[in-house]
């Protein structure tokens, strides 16, 4: 493999920059599974373009690091949301990955497949082979469970799964308090039934953040029919009438063009898959007509039906034990912490953002868990911001499957201007009383007796709001993104549908989307090991279309 930082263009001084069979456009979760298996058969040229840097950086290694590769522009794009009115005209900082390994190497390492129904209703769309018996083969081709084999778990495979290295014992009697009021303890959210209550397995290596990167491109770096641009930003798609046939780029400051023979696959994600495609004259007409753009092929769900994941952080100040707070603001807490990691690799440095997690309906007629929580020993006034300095625990609950519906459109013909990015959170009312409905649930669990030897106090939103209308608007204003972006390349045959089953884009051959922004509608969880699947599966429709 070659792996060509500006500087090293291969190729002549008119921007050639070279010919391969496929071209795939971002080095993210999907981007890395795609280059390692295409790449496979020695015979098949495989170009695979990043535009952040290598992952050599120091923080991705390590669990926490997040809180530093997160809004760093080496790692993170740093895009932020539009003002957001149901977030009380918030506006939102948007992390998505910028370097090999995209998103996986800066994101919470949860690993959570969703529901059985989640692709059972994609199927149900008109998705042929898209539902749970589909897609579970690969979710184990992958998988590097832990814990061993099993009947729903496989080992060997690239994608590192183990459990978590610590446990709290505010996160053990909030588990408690949740059995006592009907949700179960579980120790797998990942059979297709993950209603229940305890700690989450993680993307780690014994204590050391796994990547897709790590996992699927790093063990393939000596084939030499797999070449890797770093630092190179794909600025348009190359057609030839309704044809796909190469990525224009730019790479240490000069404008080229890369050639694919057979396909260009777009593994950009949620945001720069759209982006790119609209940029190219693909997408909505008045969209493209409004920035000068020509449209080339007319496909109004490009960037439409966008979909994410908001945490609603209720925190709650708690006695007699020990939380994060205390020990990440003592010197001696830091110090602790700093060599319970280096000499064990155990301890906070491998918290993921969090470690218990729990799936339950937000009212008792839900057929399935509508609600994901993310439960932390510790609280702080703003993501990024430092620790409080009273003792507290956050316990974050999403609605998993969101009616509100957003949207990526480009603001200006340049390629390397923003787009905006607007989810449009809760802008449905079915989705604001789910948000009131989670507040009182937490507020259930809080109450248990379990938890009573803690006195916890409601500190955010506050036991002063107790009507719909109120809880709902509280939600909005202490509510962020937890960084689940899906939807904006739907997959389907409907109007708005821009990809097939097979993940083709309509009326453009030559041209695939593989990554989260597929997805029709949202998974019932966390959604970077679904986008992994999403590529696995990919790669085998792309081997046997070319067979074909």
């Amino acid at each position: 493999m070659a792996v060509n930082e500006p500087g090293n263009q291969p190729g002549n001084q008119s921007g050639d920059f070279g010919t391969f069979d496929y071209v795939i456009a971002g080095a993210g979760s999907a981007g890395c599974v795609l280059a390692n298996r295409l790449s496979a058969n020695p015979k098949t040229r495989v170009l695979l373009l990043e535009a952040g840097g290598d992952d050599n950086y120091f923080w991705i290694n390590i669990p926490v690091g997040y809180l530093f590769t997160m809004n760093n522009p080496r790692t993170d794009w740093c895009f932020k949301t539009e003002v957001e009115p149901g977030l009380g005209g918030r506006v939102l900082d948007y992390p998505r990955g910028k370097v090999l390994g995209g998103c996986s190497a800066i994101n919470g390492m949860i690993y959570i497949r969703g529901q059985a129904r989640d692709y059972d209703q994609w199927r149900q769309m008109g998705n042929a082979g898209w539902g749970w018996d589909d897609v579970l083969p690969y979710f184990l081709k992958s998988q590097d469970q832990g814990r061993g084999e099993s009947e729903l778990h496989a080992s060997g495979g690239e994608f590192r799964v183990e459990d978590m290295r610590l446990s709290w014992e505010i996160l053990d009697a909030f588990q408690d308090a949740a059995a006592e009021i009907g949700i179960p303890k579980t120790d797998d959210f990942n059979t297709g039934n993950n209603e229940g209550c305890g700690y989450f397995q993680v993307n780690q290596n014994k204590g050391v953040r796994w990547t897709s990167a790590k996992g699927f491109l790093k063990p393939v770096m000596d084939r030499p029919n797999l070449t890797v641009f770093t630092k190179a930003q794909a600025t348009g798609l190359v057609l030839e009438g309704k044809r796909c046939v190469g990525v224009d780029i730019t790479w240490g400051g000069k404008a080229g063009r890369v050639n694919a023979n057979a396909e260009v696959i777009l593994s950009a994600g949620s945001i720069g898959s759209p982006q790119l495609l609209q940029l190219s004259g693909i997408g909505p007409g008045p969209v493209l007509a409004g920035h000068g753009i020509d449209l080339k092929h007319d496909l109004k769900g490009v960037g439409e039906n966008l979909q994410d994941h908001l945490q609603i952080r209720t925190v709650y100040k708690v006695k007699n034990t020990k939380t994060l707070n205390e020990r990440a603001n003592s010197i001696i807490g830091k110090m602790g912490i700093g060599l319970e990691y280096f000499l064990f690799k155990r301890g906070p440095m491998t918290m993921a953002p969090s470690q218990l997690g729990g799936f339950a309906k937000s009212t008792p007629d839900r057929d399935t868990p509508n609600l994901e929580y993310h439960v932390q020993p510790l609280s702080l006034p703003k993501f990024g911001e430092p620790l409080h300095l009273f003792p507290a625990f956050t316990a974050s609950v999403c609605n998993l499957r969101p009616q509100s519906r957003g949207h990526v459109r480009i603001k200006s013909a340049d390629p390397f201007s923003q787009p905006a990015i607007r989810p449009n959170y809760l802008a449905d009312p079915a989705d604001q009383q789910v948000a009131a409905d989670a507040l009182r649930l937490t507020r259930k669990i809080v109450a248990a007796d379990a938890m009573k030897r803690f006195e916890p106090e409601e500190f955010l939103p506050g036991l002063e709001f107790a009507a719909d209308e109120d809880l709902a608007r509280e939600a909005g204003n202490i509510a962020t993104t937890i960084f689940h972006p899906v939807g904006t390349c739907k997959m389907g045959s409907d109007a708005a549908a821009v990809v097939d089953d097979r993940l083709r884009v309509h009326g453009i051959a030559g041209l695939r989307v593989v990554d989260a922004s597929v997805m029709p509608t949202i998974t019932s969880g966390n959604t970077n090991a679904p986008t992994i699947m999403i590529a696995e599966k990919a790669s085998d429709m792309i081997l046997a279309d070319a067979k074909a």
